[in-house]
């Protein structure tokens, strides 16, 4: 494949977006990213933590966007990226709880967890989602691959893209957040220059 068919893809791929709520109604691109800003606002007004999770490069994509929104739009972020406590907790109890378990002992009311599997269909990010929504955490889901996976209806926001590969999949992904954050950051810029 060239540059150009792969860019051509790439963006067919994020022409597709398609955003659920946890009905699984189809909500308009805008209009979802508008919420999601909205509740993100809102969770840093109340001083809440936004969690973000994943595995392999969504793991370093989490942790790279909760830099850039603490950094830039002064939200309060939080990662498990952490090696001793990923180990400890799978060694002790199982790797499926090594987001799980963190949210478990941190997460109050009102927190946002955003969990970001290519598959949908990654144990771990889902038993975090079950626990994040039993605490009363607000779910954001980003995922890819098959239509239907696990993911599409578990959050009150749940991001798609059709993507088949790994790559294509976590570089949508890696879009989608990023347009997150500059949302983010341009309602910050807007607050202190108004």
């Amino acid at each position: 494949m060239s540059w150009t068919n792969n860019i051509e893809n790439l963006n067919a791929v994020l022409l597709h977006l398609s955003v659920r709520d946890r009905a699984g109604k189809e909500v308009e691109p805008d209009s979802a990213f508008l919420s999601w800003k909205n509740l993100t606002l809102r969770a840093r007004e109340n001083r809440k933590t936004v969690y973000l999770i994943g595995n392999g490069a969504s793991a370093s994509m989490a942790s790279h966007i909760a830099a850039d929104l603490a950094k830039n739009a002064r939200v309060r972020t939080e990662v498990f990226t952490d090696l001793s406590l990923i180990t400890a907790v799978g060694n002790d109890l199982s790797y499926e709880d090594v987001f799980a378990e963190p949210l478990r002992i941190k997460m109050t009311e009102g927190d946002m967890l955003i969990a970001i599997s290519s598959s949908g269909q990654s144990p771990n990010v889902i038993k975090a989602i079950q626990e994040a929504t039993r605490l009363g955490g607000l779910v954001i889901t980003l995922s890819a691959m098959k239509r239907n996976n696990t993911l599409q209806s578990q959050g009150i926001l749940n991001f798609y893209v059709p993507a088949e590969s790994y790559g294509m999949a976590e570089t949508s992904h890696a879009a989608i957040l990023h347009y997150w954050v500059d949302q983010m950051v341009a309602t910050k810029t807007e607050n202190t220059t108004s």
